[in-house]
């Protein structure tokens, strides 16, 4: 059994509060992990608004024994979390967002501590020149932990890829979002294209095949995806490999329609990749092939990013 944290190194708790999971981080003074933990407790997961709940599930003796603060960020401060956060509009930047904090009571703590407060980090918003939105929640505490230089571009690839475009101050100055990952559990589990596939088989070659195709067609991406019927149908790629090949067309499409909208002048800066290893590999090698440098960013920036939103904010000391 691992031994309890001392009551006085522990100055935060943060929670990385998704769809799927719950993510907890006890930091010390210095927005170093302490002890790390995480469920299957995601909003979808949580019935009948039990957010309180599932909190105290997971680190219910941390309450008890410490009395830190708590930060959360992610989809717990959508419309179907625990309380709704608002969306602040970009270009936005950590202090901005300390700002304008969503709190929310904590029950069911205990009666050794007084009630606890939640504190909620707000999405962010971006309208582009056509007038349509685009939000983001949590994938902001992960670029600002990444602690980006200012005028950085950066993409978390996920089931709604982001790629963010840093002003000259460090903030956030505009992002889009795709929906590659999405598209491919659609295209792949509801879909005719499904019906070709085997999968479970790692086939570069198909995924290399796949992006090229998507580069070149990132303007007729709908037209491009159905080359993953064709391809399997005129036995051009096999069945192990069709998986592969939609998923380097998707990637290569959303790649695509970024690299399009990247100038010349801007083409030398190293892109970071934000996210799960795997992942990440799949859009070095896209970008490589679109022309594009990457580099990674250090693990850890999601508590990062929170420990330095809470400092911000004055829910922690700042450095001595």
């Amino acid at each position: 059994m691992q031994e309890p944290v001392p009551v006085t190194q522990a100055a935060l708790i943060a929670l990385d509060w998704g769809t799927s999971n719950l993510r907890a981080s006890l930091l010390d003074a210095q927005g170093q992990p302490l002890e790390t933990r995480a469920a299957a407790g995601g909003i979808m997961a949580v019935r009948n608004g039990a957010f309180d709940a599932a909190l105290v599930a997971l680190c219910g003796d941390w309450l008890q024994q410490h009395g830190c603060p708590l930060l959360a960020s992610g989809m717990i401060g959508s419309r179907q979390g625990w309380k709704e956060a608002p969306y602040l509009p970009c270009p936005a930047g950590i202090s901005d967002s300390a700002g304008v904090l969503t709190t929310v009571a904590i029950a069911g703590t205990g009666a050794t501590r007084p009630q606890r407060v939640l504190h909620i980090v707000p999405g962010l918003q971006y309208t582009d020149s056509s007038g349509a939105y685009d939000v983001m929640r949590g994938e902001e505490t992960q670029i600002w932990g990444a602690a980006l230089p200012a005028g950085s571009i950066c993409v978390l690839p996920g089931t709604h890829s982001k790629w963010a475009w840093l002003d000259g101050r460090g903030a956030i100055g505009q992002f889009r979002t795709f929906m590659t990952g999405e598209l491919y559990g659609l295209l792949t589990q509801h879909g005719i294209l499904g019906r070709l596939m085997v999968f479970g088989h790692d086939r570069r070659d198909d995924f290399v095949a796949g992006v090229r195709h998507g580069i070149a067609g990132h303007g007729q991406l709908s037209h491009a995806i159905f080359a993953a019927r064709t391809a399997g149908l005129m036995g051009q790629i096999g069945p192990q490999g069709l998986p592969d090949y939609l998923s380097g067309i998707l990637i290569g499409g959303e790649i695509g329609a970024v690299a399009h909208t990247v100038p010349q002048g801007a083409r030398q800066l190293a892109i970071t990749l934000i996210g799960e290893d795997d992942l990440c590999a799949r859009y070095e090698l896209a970008c490589a092939l679109a022309g594009l440098p990457t580099r990674r960013a250090p693990p850890g920036s999601t508590t990062a990013g929170q420990w330095m939103v809470a400092r911000a904010a004055g829910l922690v000391p700042a450095p001595t």
